[in-house]
């Protein structure tokens, strides 16, 4: 038995990597609460963009500071991002504290090379499970949702964009393995199973000859498995959003969600070339095709402003299409030149206080719209799919509809009969809020 305290920074994705790792080191593992209770203490890290950099190296110190004061001092890893952007040889000369760096670029050897640094510190560390990717996972996201990393790396060029250095090429994970996970994701309980990758649309682009993605041998085999609930597809390119698929996922029905989440990043066609984004140059194109498939389509994206030559008319274009377009969900970031990247050395640098005012104005916009979409569902009974007990509220619950995804959108919550976690209920949708619901499940009649 391994006890282990863990903490995964930054996407799902690292998540995913977290919980493959931890259940594929060939001993049972016991995750623990605090650091003195363990014999490993691994951070996985990120290191997208430089607040991401400084939250992981923060948290590595702090990991470093609280485990040298213990009477039995466990096992530090540090994993990830922060390791790959900027490699072990350099950290180690600035955090020799730590034990064991794990790379991104050596993920499927995760396992062996944590169960051997651990080996000689705890009895019964056997072999490592076979097929990492497709290997049982240790969960952390409780019993209603699991997140399913379908590949690793990227194979675009964004200008502005760290992650092609960092964790490499596109590189997918054979559908069979994939099948193989999923089935034991839901075998342990979970009800909705969220695809992810840098590029959801890219899988088997890499092994078709052709160089283009076709996600749907994929989802042959994922959208009949038995106790699958919600099937969700996050990060969704817009290139690869072609009518076939479309038009597949309209007929496939559940237990598909008509949740898409495009990353445009922006609406004008000079900001969106300079950011190296040639496949979306016109995204009200994307958005039509979405809607013509789906017309009650939850949309949502990501936005960033104040790139490199953004004046106030391509700003003016971004908010008339923000406007216009009426997403579910919208994440709008400031712009941040990350060191490495072509856009970095871009001239025309967009002062900083001037970014700050066009993310929260824009934002502002955004949160008038969400409220109307919000306020548009009360009085409407919806599933709602139960994640957890409220921290503060006893009897009250977290959860979500079907146009909610755990952790970057807004919850309803939800009190009543039958709300548990993991449970999926029938709910009247009382009360709405900015970017919440307030729902009530009854018992059917």
């Amino acid at each position: 038995m391994i006890s282990v305290y863990s903490v995964s920074l930054g996407c799902p994705k690292n998540r995913v990597d977290t919980e493959r790792l931890l259940g594929a080191l060939g001993a049972p593992v016991r995750p623990v609460e605090t650091m003195a209770e363990a014999d490993v203490v691994l951070v996985n890290t990120c290191g997208f963009i430089l607040p991401a950099v400084e939250e992981s190296v923060r948290t590595v110190v702090e990991a470093v500071d609280e485990i040298s004061g213990l009477a039995r001092r466990p096992l530090l890893a540090v994993a990830g991002c922060l390791v790959g952007r900027y490699g072990e040889r350099d950290l180690a000369a600035e955090l020799p504290e730590v034990d064991l760096w794990l790379p991104n670029q050596s993920i499927e050897s995760w396992p062996e090379l944590l169960a051997r640094a651990v080996g000689a510190r705890v009895a019964g560390v056997g072999a490592v499970a076979p097929g990492y990717a497709g290997g049982t996972r240790l969960l952390s996201t409780g019993p209603s949702y699991a997140w399913l990393k379908i590949s690793d790396g990227c194979r675009h060029n964004c200008s502005f964009c760290t992650i092609p250095s960092i964790r490499g090429a596109h590189r997918s994970t054979p559908a069979a393995e994939l099948e193989r996970e999923a089935r034991q994701l839901l075998d342990m309980g979970v009800r909705e199973l969220i695809l992810v990758a840098q590029d959801v649309t890219a899988w088997g682009s890499d092994a078709d000859g052709n160089g283009r993605g076709d996600l749907r041998p994929l989802l042959d085999r994922l959208l009949p498995l038995p106790g699958l609930d919600r099937l969700r597809l996050m990060y969704l390119y817009p290139a690869g959003l072609n009518d076939d698929l479309l038009s597949y996922l309209a007929a496939a029905g559940a237990p598909f969600v008509p949740y898409f989440d495009v990353p445009l990043q922006h609406a004008h066609p000079d900001v969106l070339g300079r950011m190296g984004r040639p496949f979306a140059r016109n995204p009200r194109a994307v958005v039509e095709r979405i809607r013509k498939h789906f017309p009650d389509a939850a949309l949502r994206t990501s936005i960033i402003v104040g790139f490199p030559g953004e004046t106030e008319e391509h700003y003016a274009a971004l908010t008339d299409f923000v406007a216009e377009t009426r997403f579910h969900h919208l994440g709008v970031f400031a712009y941040r030149a990350e060191e490495g990247t072509p856009a970095a050395a871009m001239p025309d640098q967009v002062d900083d206080t001037v970014k700050e005012w066009r993310r929260d104005a824009l934002m502002e916009v955004q949160a008038e719209i969400s409220e109307e979409i919000m306020e548009s569902y009360v009085g409407q009974r919806l599933p709602v799919l139960v994640d957890a007990p409220h921290d503060e509220w006893p009897g009250l619950h977290t959860g979500r509809t079907w146009f909610q995804a755990p952790e970057i959108d807004g919850v309803t919550y939800v009190s009543g009969a039958g709300v548990a976690p993991g449970a999926l209920v029938e709910a009247d949708i009382v009360e709405a809020r900015t970017y919440d619901l307030v729902a009530l499940a009854e018992p059917e009649e």
